[in-house]
This record gives C-alpha cells, structure tokens and sequence, in this order.
C-alpha cells in the first residue's frame, strides 16, 4: 500500500492510499462528510483481494489531503477537485461514493462521465435529504470536531461553507445524464433516503440498479463491509470485468469496431466537387499519409455513403482536419438531410476543391489510386497544396466520444 498525491482545484493538494497491481482494473473510493478514507479499510482489502487497483481518496478538508487556509469548501469546489482527480489518472476507474461523496461524484460525471470513469456506484446516498434530519447530522458532525488542536480528521469549517439543503435542487435532473453503468446501495433502514425516492432516482437513470441492504440504516460501516464488498464485487465482474473483451472472426462485428476505437484519431470532412457541380462531403476518421516523396495520403470511405459515388469520380478532393471548434461540423457532415455546405463557411480552393474555413489544417489533392477494402473504399491523393493552422488544438475521437487534448 503506497501514498500518492494528486492536484484538485486551484492547486488544492489530494492525499489517497493505493493498493493492488497497476494493471488491474481502477475503482477510487470516495468517503462522506466527517469520514476519512479510513472508513474504506475493510472494503478495499476486499476488493484488492479480488483484483482490483483500489484509490482511496481524501477529500479536501479530510484526513491527509490538504485543508486550505482560504476555506473554500463549496460544492462546485469538491465536485471539480473530483473531476481534477480523475484526469489525472492513467485509467478510467469505477467511482465508488457515499453520502457527501456520492452528492460529488454525481455531479462531476454530469458532464462527460463515460470519458472520466467505467462506472459508478452510489452508497447511501441522500436525494430529498430533510431539513431536520440534515441538521441533526451536521450538530453531530460538529461535536466531534471538538478535539485538541490538530486531532481532528475534518476541518469543521466544511460545515459552515457547504449548504446541504440547497443539494436537492442542485442534483435535481443530474441522475438522467449519467452515461455510465451505476448501482445505487441503500440500507433498508436508512433515514436519509426513503425506498420510494431511491426508486424515482434509479430509474431516472440510463443504466442503474438498486440494491438494498435489509436491517440497517448506513451501509458503509465496518459490519457491513462484506455485505457491501459482495455487491460491490459482483456488479464488477458483470459492468467492468477484469477480462478484457475479445473479437475473434466471425464474431460481433461490434466488438471489432469497439476494438478499433481505442485507438484514437484526428476527425476529416472530406469534400469534391460532384459531376453537377454541386459540392459533396462527409466526415471520416479513418485518414492517414502514405508518402512524403511523393506526398501522399489516403483516407477510407464506405461504400454505402451517399457521396461514395461522387468521390470515386471525383479528379480532385480535399481532406479537411477540423479543431477542437469544429465538433458541430463533424456531425453536420456526419447526418444527413441538412444542406451541410449552406451551414459550414467554406471557400473553393486553389485546385477547385471546398476547403472548409478555419479548419487546422486543409490539403487539396489529386486522386492517385482507389482500392476496393471490404465494405469501405480507400481513396489516395496526391497532395497538391496543404495549408494549416499551428495554433489550434485537434478535434478528436476515441472511443466513440469526441475528446480534447489534455495538457498535464
């Protein structure tokens, strides 16, 4: 078991304890308000004994991670000291959050949840927390702050700072636009969300379960800690096994096409003039050089597009790579029934090719070669002029989500 440190909000420095093999799969435990990642002990053991990389993360203001002087202990603070967290890591992992933790791993996998983690799991997680019930907790919280200098795990100002009554309306919709497989554990007893809420909750969700631990209150303790690791472990095997998938031929096409995007590629729109003059274009990833002497490049269309055809005939083409800015394009292009050049600011260029403005880099060419490959075509031009845009960040695609760069 080893320390690392991670980096949050505004430089905020995050301590979490790690256990299992680097290669194993990622699951980052996140702990409640007034808790440490103490109270994961037992659980990561288990899950580390079932092959699992465990990171148990101190939330800022908790335990080892640092207690800023400036008490900023807001909610959107937490939430982006989470998502700070999980770019830093080498994997996408299972979150696994309780209470507070679960309010702000809600929230940070609002917004691009399947490019930050695998899955989630949410543990005793309030949703209509009553306001009587919420101050009982935080008085009780606060008494046990009342240590010698230095003795406490939690910085007692989190309390003042956090308004817990106002996290209804802050996480009200949030569960509809969590794109990742999420089990919700709730104790059968449990004061702080009633069985009829927990429902509503899950089935707001894409993809959750419920589960529910019958004769207690909170699940995350350490009686219950085989309970919850037992659940845990199985909803595991079944939505991140430790396996990898496996294409082999004849089998799911799917699968193979799953296989493809990892590797991750910059984002074209392709563009000709047709025969009638009328110019044509659809997007594509598949795009790479062949030649600098001469310069070639080639890039791979499917034969059942619709501007297939006029790019076969077509003498002269253009491979258009967009920037980051240029996402609404890529789906233009991407669709069909839109006038994609009406709604695209483009220019003929030099060769008599559209060129899309503003994109990060342009190249005209002249078609070289067409080689039939499957159910695509491989197109090769020879480049006539290119032209590009140093300054700009790529657009790119990887694992069926459009991504950027990130800069560590």
């Amino acid at each position: 078991m080893s320390i690392i440190e991670y980096r949050g909000f505004a430089g905020v420095r995050l301590e979490a304890e790690v256990a299992g093999a680097e290669d194993d799969p990622a699951v980052l435990l996140i702990h409640g308000a007034g808790q440490t990642r103490k109270v994961w002990k037992s659980l990561a053991e288990s899950l580390e004994k079932a092959g699992r990389r465990v990171i148990s993360l101190d939330l800022r203001g908790h335990g080892g991670s640092e207690w800023p002087a400036d008490g900023r202990y807001d909610f959107e603070a937490l939430v982006e000291d989470l998502r700070a967290v999980l770019a830093q890591m080498g994997t996408r992992p299972v979150v696994v959050a309780s209470t507070l933790g679960g309010w702000i791993a809600c929230a940070a996998l609002e917004r691009d949840g399947a490019q930050l983690a695998s899955g989630l799991v949410l543990v005793d997680l309030p949703v209509n927390l009553d306001p009587s019930i919420s101050e009982k907790i935080g008085d009780k919280l606060r008494e046990a702050t009342n240590l010698a200098p230095g003795q406490a795990d939690w910085d007692v100002r989190l309390f003042d700072a956090f308004d817990t009554s106002a996290m209804t309306d802050r996480l009200t919709g949030v569960a509809g636009n969590i794109a990742v497989p999420t089990l919700y554990v709730r104790g059968g007893m449990s004061q702080l969300v009633s069985h009829s809420d927990a429902v509503a909750f899950v089935e707001q969700l894409p993809d959750g379960e419920l589960i529910e631990v019958e004769d207690i209150a909170m699940v995350v303790t350490d009686e219950r800690a085989d309970t919850l690791g037992a659940h845990l472990v199985d909803f595991l095997e079944r939505r991140a096994p430790r396996g990898s998938p496996e294409f082999r031929q004849g089998s799911d096409a799917r699968t193979f096409r799953d296989a493809l995007g990892c590797f991750a590629t910059g984002v074209t729109v392709v563009t000709a003039i047709g025969s009638d003059g009328v110019p044509i274009g659809l997007t594509a990833n598949s795009f790479t050089s062949v030649s600098l002497d001469p310069p070639l490049l080639l890039v791979c269309i499917a034969n059942n597009a619709g501007s297939a055809p006029a790019l076969r005939e077509a003498k002269r083409f253009a491979v258009n790579v967009l920037q980051i800015g240029q996402q609404p394009t890529s789906n233009r292009f991407a669709g069909k029934g839109e006038d994609r050049f009406a709604a695209t600011p483009w220019e003929v260029g030099e060769y008599g090719t559209p060129v899309l403005t503003g994109s990060l880099s342009s190249f005209e060419c002249e078609s070289q070669d067409i080689h039939d490959g499957g159910d695509h075509f491989i197109l090769v031009g020879r480049v006539l002029k290119a032209i590009f845009e140093p300054r700009r960040d790529p657009l790119l695609y990887f694992r069926g989500k459009y991504r950027k760069l990130h800069f560590a």
